[in-house]
């Protein structure tokens, strides 16, 4: 890996208006171009939006879905690769090729050479008919660095991340639609207030100290930084931010390095972008490079064993 100017986008989508989505998705680009940054991250399903599509109709959530690479937002966003010199990872709904024919919830990155690599989220509960992926997405990028992608809920299961790095990720792309959720933890996420949000501009502290605490960024930082640490790998955390259906995201755009060391990071209370500079030279010294060599594969079969206590990621979702 050499050295790599990249940045990470928090934005409040509009539900299913892609053509809205990829507006600021456009300016954003823009904003990053102008900084020389080769490397750019925005969140889950910001295309096609995210919270509301639980409660579509299986037709509607059908017609909101696209294929990728033909479909019209992966063009729209390789054009956009090439236009400015960038890699662009952005979340949509995925329609699959018979026979498979399936939607997936999906994050393509599009690459300023014209490929493109898409990732299916691993762990879903966004509808009764979106279905899971069942592969992990690394891949090399024009820009001489190897790339992973894991969506939101993927993050939370520690097998994925290590897994990503096994096949040689350096940079982790981790958009999310996360903060404010009512978790069934007793000490998990809970709903952001809806009064102080309101509030924000009269009284931003506030708001920020809503955001940042334990129903958003402090929870995150309970685990999030394991998963660059732990593997060696930088990871880019993008996330929405604002109302989602009945939700509120709680932003946190940030850039962590292989020591899980936040070295970029967004407290605002709307759209933003952070920039930062990854140095490669931290790459093969960092403790989860070390641990990576360190690996006795031979003790790890009860990894794959299943235990029985397995649930489907719908049904931890929402409690059943």
């Amino acid at each position: 890996m050499r050295d790599i100017r990249v940045a990470t986008v928090q934005f409040q989508h509009a539900a299913g208006d892609k053509a809205y989505n990829f507006g600021r998705i456009v300016h954003f680009v823009t904003e990053a171009a102008r900084e020389r940054v080769e490397m750019i991250a925005f969140p889950e399903m910001c295309l096609t939006g995210y919270w509301h599509v639980r409660k579509l109709s299986p037709a509607a959530f059908e017609a909101l879905a696209e294929p990728v690479p033909d479909g019209p937002s992966t063009r729209d966003l390789l054009e956009l690769s090439r236009e400015h010199g960038m890699t662009i990872g952005a979340g949509l709904l995925e329609r699959a090729p018979p026979p498979d024919g399936g939607v997936y919830n999906a994050y393509v990155v599009a690459m300023p050479d014209g490929t493109w690599a898409v990732h299916r989220k691993l762990h879903v509960f966004e509808h009764p008919n979106i279905c899971a992926g069942n592969r992990y997405t690394v891949f090399d990028t024009p820009h001489g660095c190897r790339v992973g992608v894991l969506i939101c809920y993927d993050n939370n299961i520690v097998e994925n991340a290590r897994a990503t790095a096994l096949l040689g990720a350096e940079i982790l792309l981790a958009p999310h639609q996360t903060g404010g959720c009512d978790s069934l933890s007793p000490r998990g996420m809970k709903p952001i207030d809806l009064a102080v949000w309101a509030a924000r501009h009269e009284d931003p502290a506030a708001c920020e100290a809503e955001l940042c605490g334990p129903k958003g960024r402090a929870w995150l930082m309970r685990w999030l930084p394991s998963r660059a640490h732990d593997n060696g790998m930088f990871l880019l955390f993008s996330n929405g931010i604002g109302p989602d259906d009945d939700e509120i995201r709680t932003g946190n755009a940030m850039v962590l390095d292989p020591y899980g060391d936040v070295i970029a990071e967004s407290r605002a209370l709307g759209d933003d972008m952070v920039v930062a500079d990854l140095d490669a030279s931290v790459l093969p010294t960092s403790s989860g490079r070390r641990w990576l060599r360190a690996r006795r594969p031979e003790l790890y079969e009860s990894l794959t064993r299943p235990t029985g206590q397995e649930r489907e990621t719908r049904r931890v979702r929402f409690g059943e």
